[in-house]
């Protein structure tokens, strides 16, 4: 994890979503002045997330964040390194905004499990196009690439926190809910760039479905 990305600005839409998801919000008040790091990651933020990485030039990088080429060559190696740092932010933002939707329906049960479509289905109608960032770039760039396998490692991590909220539900066999529950989440993602407005509304429902599937015998629905 780039440990620069955690508490910066992101995305418009998901910087208004996860200040929902938590009930707060937003502040009013102007931020300090923005530095050359935050100018450079901020720009990628906004052409990765549209155009994905092997469209973005790092001049056109360079001369949307205003900074000079040593500048950027001083807070990013590369663009691959840049490019890693955007998904950490990425990652980080939508984090927190499902941990939050999570925590608001209680931790537990089928509310919490089924968060994270509620919070999908927020981003879909906001037209936040980054939500497809890790599918994009795992594709774009092949799994053997960094980039690609920084990107399936954050889709394994989407799993693990599906698992962990089976198992404290109580279902049976969580990893095979969250492996289940993630092709609905990335088919919804799919189905939205497709231009499917109700998509996670649908893959919702299908979840319901998978949660009764896995319910141990006799447990209560919660």
């Amino acid at each position: 994890m780039d440990p620069h990305a955690v508490d910066q600005p992101v995305g418009p839409a998901i910087a208004a979503s996860a200040a929902s998801a938590s009930g707060a919000a937003a502040p009013a008040v102007a931020g300090p002045p923005v530095g050359a790091r935050e100018r450079i990651l901020a720009t990628s933020y906004e052409l990765f997330a549209r155009r994905g990485i092997k469209d973005v030039g790092v001049d056109e990088l360079i001369a949307r964040s205003g900074v000079a080429k040593a500048t950027f060559y001083k807070h990013f190696r590369s663009k691959d390194e840049l490019a890693l740092a955007y998904l950490d932010r990425w990652y980080e933002a939508r984090s927190a905004a499902v941990d939050a939707a999570v925590a608001r329906r209680g931790d537990v049960g089928d509310a919490a499990l089924l968060a994270i479509f509620d919070v999908f289905n927020d981003w879909f109608r906001q037209g936040a196009a980054e939500v497809s960032s890790f599918l994009h770039v795992m594709m774009e760039m092949g799994p053997d690439h960094p980039l690609g396998r920084a990107s399936i490692d954050y889709l394994a991590r989407t799993r693990s926190q599906m698992a962990a909220l089976a198992t404290a539900a109580g279902l049976r066999d969580p990893e095979d809910f969250a492996w289940s529950c993630h092709i609905l989440l990335k088919g919804a993602i799919v189905a939205a760039a497709e231009g499917d407005g109700h998509a996670a509304e649908r893959a919702r429902k299908m979840a319901s479905l998978l949660i009764d599937l896995h319910r141990a015998p006799g447990s209560p629905t919660l």
